[in-house]
């Protein structure tokens, strides 16, 4: 199969039957053999029963239904789990980006042998200020932490080579930085395309002014994890250790005044407290170092996320429980 197209989606049923469509007509215009794979993150309108519609006319339509909302980080990870396609695609299901992106990016993707081919909403018809700058200041921050030189990390239209799907994992938030977690487990190839944004057709965005945070947050979920993930003992032992050393001088210090020197009282000095509380912090960090490593060693379960139900696909291939 050449291409693998996953939609993560959440109250999109005014959108869907004409992304379908749109999508079918590249495909077939080009020659691809291709699939779509429809992930509802708990859609609460009836965008579940228009996939279920799609898929009963299109054997190439899958689709995959959450009990709940997860976020779309879940869909993606759920969505690469079931992924054949040589080449795997994701867009929104908004119809702000343009099917008519695909087979360029396909073939940028393979002509330079890319791991990763990223999308760059160059000209955005979002608000300037609710989306535009903090998009912009995150990706200078990621630019500037990451050393990956992508103008856009958070585009939804993206080309990945099937095995760099396969060996990642996306979580909470961490969708924004899936170039990023790439590039930690080894995918160093990643491109870039000027790409279409258009207005949104139907309905309104689905996220709020808390994704300004949770962005924030993410990213520094990301550089710690991916500098310390496997060697936690390097993070809090260090900073333990160096704690604990203030605190050990300082209370050397006053031993020394106290037995050397003959100065009185040192319990009633705020030299001691700040000494002792030193010397407690240091060993409380150096032990949770101690107890991240012996749980990065044998920390080998996946998450689970609760899934209603899924149409042509293979359960095996799903990491959720499936009622």
């Amino acid at each position: 199969m050449d291409i693998s197209v996953v939609i993560p989606l959440y109250n999109e049923e005014e959108s869907l039957r004409e992304l379908n469509d749109w999508i079918f007509k590249v495909m077939k215009e080009n020659g691809f053999s291709f699939e779509i794979i429809y992930v509802d993150d708990g859609s609460t309108d009836n965008s579940w029963e228009i996939i279920k519609e799609l898929s009963k006319k299109h054997p190439e339509v899958k689709g995959i239904k959450f009990r709940r909302n997860y976020g779309k980080s879940a869909a993606l990870n759920e969505g690469f789990k079931i992924a054949q396609g040589d080449i795997v695609f994701t867009m929104d299901a908004d119809m702000q980006d343009s099917p008519d992106e695909i087979p360029e990016m396909y073939k940028m993707i393979i002509e330079r042998n890319l791991d990763i081919l990223s999308g760059w909403k160059k000209k955005r018809y979002d608000s300037k200020l609710t989306k535009n700058l903090p998009s912009k200041l995150y990706n200078w921050t990621t630019r500037k932490l990451f050393n990956i030189k992508l103008h856009d990390m958070n585009c939804g239209l993206k080309a990945y080579r099937n095995e760099v799907v396969k060996n990642i994992e996306v979580y909470g938030e961490m969708h924004r930085y899936i170039p990023v977690i790439a590039k930690w487990a080894g995918f160093n190839k990643i491109g870039e395309k000027v790409v279409v944004h258009r207005k949104r057709k139907y309905g309104t965005t689905k996220f709020g002014m808390d994704r300004f945070i949770k962005g924030y947050l993410d990213l520094f979920t990301i550089n710690f994890i991916s500098r310390f993930a496997r060697r936690p003992m390097h993070f809090f032992g260090g900073w333990g250790s160096f704690i604990f050393f203030i605190g050990f001088v300082i209370a050397s210090y006053l031993a020394y005044t106290k037995f050397v020197l003959n100065i009185p009282k040192m319990t009633d000095r705020p030299l001691f407290y700040f000494g002792l509380l030193a010397m407690i912090l240091g060993t409380q960090l150096f032990l949770a170092g101690f107890l991240g490593e012996l749980i990065s060693r044998n920390n080998g379960s996946d998450r689970v996320y609760q899934i209603k139900e899924s149409i042509g696909i293979d359960n095996e291939k799903i990491s959720g429980t499936n009622d």
